[in-house]
């Protein structure tokens, strides 16, 4: 039975080779190869040490990359360097490298967990469980660069510092911090999970093609703040639906990511009135007419919440808190105003 002990000493008796492979653009110096990082940039502050023992200390194969404190062994460089996330696919790149057929199921290791489709419900939930709260980290400072600041009950909204980023299946992985948001049911299963991967100097989106991505299953599903009950406020994406917070952080709400998820979200079955905070576009007018008739088909009174902008988060950023508190405050039912909007600044 080969397990991931296995793999990687087999690696180590060839780590010359292995860092010749996955990290071309560094270069060997004595007893180590020596790279800029994980992901193969060209530097010195990450070295692989090249002989030793097959385990323990001094391993060949072992690495540390003096820049970040990160280190590992040969399976954590082919993870990092092809951008691979689940063990199987960086057991299959090992096992490639190496020359070797692939394992009999019944022969796969116990020890590691069962793999999972990429994208699926599981992969999302694995991912969150990866993340850590947003206190302190590139996310809070994005969301306050967009003007959130009352950022209370948000536990469904994380941060991951290194999550991959591909393209497409041709090009190769980049690595950059990301907001993880947790997709849910109505009963709270996590069924998908939503990612913008984010830049640290800029505290804005990544300078890449797609930098929001979702997986698993969406379809009826969102980001949830709060536990629907008999009034809930609904809307496409998480910055607007936060930006709404800020003045409404009692009402539950929820970020359905997209129009056409807004359009086709599950009810509460206590649900009895719904905010659609729609966005100021075709699209946005498309899926609040939807949901308004759907809601409306089922009993449920629907009440329209539109920012003077392109969206709520616009509005918070370009008009400030107060001016979207007044703007909502005439668009609010008068008993939810007294019960879910805030009056401090």
């Amino acid at each position: 039975m080969q397990t991931a002990t296995d793999l990687a000493q087999r690696l180590g008796r060839q780590a010359e080779a292995v860092c010749r492979y996955y990290l071309s653009a560094g270069h060997r110096e004595g007893r180590y190869w020596l790279v800029g990082d994980a992901r193969n940039t060209p530097g010195r502050s990450l070295f692989v040490r090249l002989t030793g023992p097959e385990s323990g200390k001094g391993a060949a194969g072992k690495w540390t990359d003096a820049a970040t404190g990160e280190h590992g062994d040969l399976l954590d460089l082919i993870r990092e360097s092809c951008g691979l996330v689940d063990f199987k696919d960086i057991a299959d790149e090992a096992r490639a490298f190496l020359s070797m057929p692939p394992p009999e199921p019944e022969r796969q290791s116990r020890g590691q967990p069962a793999p999972v489709a990429t994208g699926s419900p599981e992969a999302a939930r694995r991912l969150f469980g990866m993340s850590k709260p947003i206190l302190g980290t590139i996310v809070e400072a994005y969301l306050r660069e967009r003007g959130i600041v009352h950022l209370q009950g948000t536990e469904s909204v994380r941060f991951h510092p290194r999550c991959y980023y591909r393209p497409d299946e041709h090009s190769p992985a980049a690595i950059w911090p990301v907001m993880i948001a947790a997709v849910t049911d109505l009963n709270g299963r996590i069924t998908g999970a939503h990612r913008t991967w984010l830049d640290h100097r800029s505290r804005d989106k990544a300078p890449i093609d797609t930098p929001r991505r979702a997986m698993g299953m969406l379809l009826g599903n969102a980001v949830r703040f709060g536990i629907g009950d008999d009034v809930m406020a609904a809307g496409e994406g998480i910055e607007t639906v936060l930006s709404l917070r800020s003045i409404l952080p009692d009402m539950p709400m929820l970020a359905a990511l997209s129009a056409a998820h807004l359009a086709a979200i599950l009810f509460p079955p206590t649900l009895r009135r719904l905010y659609v905070a729609r966005d100021n576009d075709p699209t946005g007018d498309w899926a609040c007419n939807t949901l308004i008739a759907r809601g409306r088909a089922v009993g449920i009174d629907t009440i329209v919440l539109s920012p003077q902008l392109g969206d709520f988060n616009d509005d918070l950023r370009n008009l400030g808190l107060e001016a979207l508190r007044a703007e909502s405050r005439m668009q609010v039912a008068p008993d939810d105003v007294g019960r879910f909007m805030s009056t401090a600044a």
